[in-house]
């Protein structure tokens, strides 16, 4: 373990630990400001990451847990192509491969190296959703078979160099997409973010100087991992499992397995997943960056939640994972829907270690991202939309309180829900119902968060709806003999003769006055059921 370094006193390191921390609360605010497209601007759908020239987390802000925890490893991916001399003041790179992010296509990183007095002393790194990025179907299809179906896919591709937008390379962006107007000005978004984080890293060493600012993160990345380590060693050694099944991927009806074992020697905990299923043929392919960050994510939820990231926080956790398998996909695997098992993932580590951890293990959530996609052109103009939904559910039970009801699930962290009033006023339909799904938690000591009910009218004609909706097989389950939340549901003009439920679709036409009607899984239970306990 590292040793951290004295000549920095506590009170200007936990100046500048807060400071990394605003820098990039400031550029994720940028991001949101500036962008174009309502799945970043209200969703929310983008984080943001502040490293150093190691490619150590300095700070992120508040956005997507499974974005933030392989931020670095896209640096280093450009790194390795093309040779560490290639971090030039100026230039931004982009980059969306799903082999390389682990994300699907419509998710663009867009890293900068930041230097100060002409010296390499960090980057500045953001992954926003665009709203579309040219794939088969608006904005993606629930039936794709190949990566080539997903969309214009990049590997590192200079967009800005010596501070020069490359126009060219705007240009195929632009072709290949149905809104470049909103492409580009999420790219130029996306931009300023790099330019907020050189700017303000800069001024933190123009304060400090290069020696103190260093010698300061030396010392925060050596408390976290101090207290990582000292956290997993408190766990009693051993070998734990667990596995769970995704529903289908979306092309067959056979289930998809994640299989996990957790071996805890001391302070190190290896995650190993290689006994997870191979790529499917459908869309619920990961890459293997994902498949880390989601790790990471499951970590952090049990050890040490409530301490900020650094460049030290990860260093007790290995990952084992297999290429070709589900988690570590390649070419050609389709790759859209690659948080549909991440949400798995990250339940099935408190899971493993529930029965050593009964105190800081919590019930599993609903798990899903819940997905809608509706497409159409608009009656009045002609002009196509595209609204994309991400809903709540419901949390898992712990030890003392029942499971939050109607919250984004742990994949997404921050994102938020489109507000009614944004969806009624920019697309042609009409929200009919927005509630708690009651009693959708599993029962227990402890009762399971409750789902949501959402309910859309239809209010033009030609309009397409895709849906992905996950976890029916292996709902929220209970722990210490609670029992499993409800599992989601979808429903096309319920109680009327063609009426009918589905989890996953792909363009299904829909018309005027056609309702939809999307239940979302219940959290489970914690502990058996008994004599009433106080509510939390």
């Amino acid at each position: 373990m590292a040793q951290a370094p004295t000549h920095v006193d506590p009170i200007t390191t936990e100046i500048i630990r807060n400071a990394f921390i605003s820098v990039a609360e400031e550029m994720n605010a940028t991001l949101i400001r500036s962008a174009y497209n309502p799945i970043i601007y209200e969703m929310k759908d983008c984080s943001v990451g502040l490293l150093d020239e190691g490619k150590g987390m300095l700070g992120q802000s508040a956005g997507l847990p499974i974005f933030l925890g392989n931020l670095e490893v896209c640096v280093e991916l450009i790194e390795e192509r093309f040779g560490a001399g290639v971090w030039v003041p100026g230039d931004v790179w982009l980059m969306n491969d799903s082999y390389m992010t682990g994300t699907h296509l419509g998710d663009m990183t867009i890293i900068a190296p930041i230097h100060w007095r002409g010296e390499l002393v960090g980057f500045s790194a953001s992954r926003a959703h665009w709203l579309d990025i040219g794939a088969k179907d608006a904005p993606a299809p629930t039936d794709s078979t190949e990566i080539y179906q997903e969309g214009l896919r990049l590997g590192p591709t200079k967009v800005v160099e010596g501070g020069e937008l490359r126009e060219e390379i705007v240009d195929i962006l632009r072709r290949n997409v149905r809104f470049p107007s909103m492409m580009v000005g999420d790219l130029h978004a996306q931009i300023a973010v790099a330019r907020t984080g050189e700017r303000r890293l800069g001024a933190i060493y123009d304060r400090y100087g290069l020696e103190t600012v260093r010698e300061a993160r030396d010392q925060i990345f050596a408390q976290s991992e101090a207290l990582d380590r000292a956290a997993v060693a408190a766990v009693p050694d051993g070998v734990y499992r667990a596995e769970g099944c995704m529903d289908d991927d979306g092309v067959s009806d056979d289930p998809v397995w994640i299989r996990m074992t957790v071996t805890v020697e001391g302070d190190e905990m290896l995650v190993d997943l290689t006994e997870t299923d191979d790529q499917t043929r459908g869309a619920i392919n990961c890459g293997e960056a994902q498949a880390l960050s989601a790790t990471r994510v499951a970590f952090r939820r049990l050890i040490n939640p409530d301490r900020p990231i650094t460049g030290g926080t990860f260093a007790p956790l290995r990952l084992d994972i297999r290429r070709g398998s589900l988690l570590a996909a390649q070419e050609p695997a389709a790759c859209q829907f690659y948080f549909s098992p991440l949400g798995l993932l990250i339940d099935l580590l408190a899971k493993a270690l529930a029965p050593v951890l009964p105190g800081q293990v919590a019930a599993a959530s609903h798990g899903d991202s819940m997905c809608t996609y509706l497409s159409g052109l608009r009656d009045r103009s002609g002009r196509p939309f595209v609204h994309v939904e991400c809903l709540v559910g419901g949390w898992g039970a712990w030890d003392g309180s029942d499971g939050e009801s109607a919250l984004i699930n742990s994949t997404n962290g921050a994102i938020d829900d489109i507000p009614i009033e944004i969806v009624e006023s920019r697309y042609p339909l009409r929200v009919r119902r927005y509630a708690i799904r009651a009693d959708s938690g599993g029962a227990g000591a402890w009762r399971g968060g409750d789902g949501a009910v959402r309910e859309l009218e239809i209010e033009d004609d030609d309009v397409w709806v895709s849906l992905w909706y996950e976890r029916s097989k292996t709902p929220a389950w209970g722990l210490f003999g609670g029992e499993a939340g409800a599992p989601p549901r979808v429903q096309l003009n319920p109680g009327t003769p063609e009426a009918r439920t589905m989890l996953k679709a792909n363009r299904l036409g829909l018309s005027r006055g056609d309702v939809l009607l999307h239940e979302t899984g219940g959290g489970g239970g914690y502990g058996p059921v008994g004599p009433p306990q106080r509510r939390s």
